[in-house]
This record gives structure tokens, sequence and C-alpha cells, in this order.
């Protein structure tokens, strides 16, 4: 059954506040943008060379420098639903490249540990990343990335979150 979707009218004048807003001009637009473009990069290198996503990549990685050792961690690191990591660790599991291990002290708690072919794997990334990010950061010279990683820094800090 088709349904009719209702197109925007596009002789109706924008809200002012809609109009007069600069999107191409916001910081928070830019860096969004920017994220994505990083991500659609590392998630082909990631695929081609390793033939997992580059989320997948970026949770092994995580739990390999052990910045994040539970579900509710990498969750928490990525701002993602807890269903979505659980999905995302059933996958990683599936393939051997992490498990879980349940804690003793509280049975609710599952711990993650890659195994000897997920380091492999996320020992592989580090090369990647700096290969994304050197050329996304084409034409910077070193006080202007050192200045936008302060700035960032920065922005973290102010939005609560641990750096």
């Amino acid at each position: 059954m088709l349904t009719h979707i209702a197109m925007p009218d596009s002789s109706k004048p924008l809200p002012k506040e809609i109009a007069e807003y600069k999107l191409e001009e916001s910081v928070g637009y830019l860096i969004s943008r920017a994220k994505s473009a990083i991500d659609n990069v590392v998630n082909q290198h990631t695929m081609a060379e390793l033939g997992i996503t580059s989320t997948q990549a970026k949770i092994l990685f995580m739990l390999a420098t052990g910045k994040c050792a539970a579900a509710v961690d990498l969750a928490r690191e990525y701002g993602i639903d807890a269903s979505a990591v659980t999905r995302l660790i059933d996958r990683l599991e599936k393939r051997g490249l992490l498990y879980r291990i349940r804690s003793v002290e509280d049975r609710r708690v599952v711990m993650l540990e890659l195994t000897g072919e997920g380091y492999a794997l996320a020992a592989r990334m580090p090369p990647m990343f700096q290969s994304v990010l050197g050329t996304m950061l084409t034409g910077f010279t070193d006080d202007e990335t050192d200045a936008m990683r302060v700035m960032l820094r920065k922005m973290l800090c102010n939005a609560g979150a641990k750096i």
C-alpha cells in the first residue's frame, strides 16, 4: 500500500529565525560535518582493510587502550543507545574479536575483553587513523592543529566530559 507523503510547501516563507540562521557559519554544524567526513573516510578504510565498520573498529580500539571496559562505558563514550552497543558487541563476538566476562561481584555487569585477533586488528588502527587525519589536516600548521586540540578539549570540558 502506498501512502502519500506531503512535500514541504516551498512557496511559504521560512520563519525569520530559520531564514536568518547561517548554518554554514555554525561551529556546531561545522564540527558535525567534519566528524561525519572523518567517520566516512575511516569507515572506507576499516571496511577495505579490516572487514569491519569504523564504529566496530573504534569499539575494539577503545577496549584495547583500556579507556572502556564494559558496554555501558562504550555507550557513554559514543553517546549511543545501550541496545545498539549490545548489537555491535554481538557482531564482534560472533567474529571472534572479543568476548564477554561476567563480573563476579555484580552479575549485571559484563566486562569486555579482546581476543588475540581483536588486539591484532586494534593494533592496525592507529596508522589508519593518523593517515585519515593527516589528509583532513592538510594545510594546517602544527600550531593550528595544537590550537584546535586545545579548543576541542575546552569544549568537551565545558560539556562536562572527562578527557
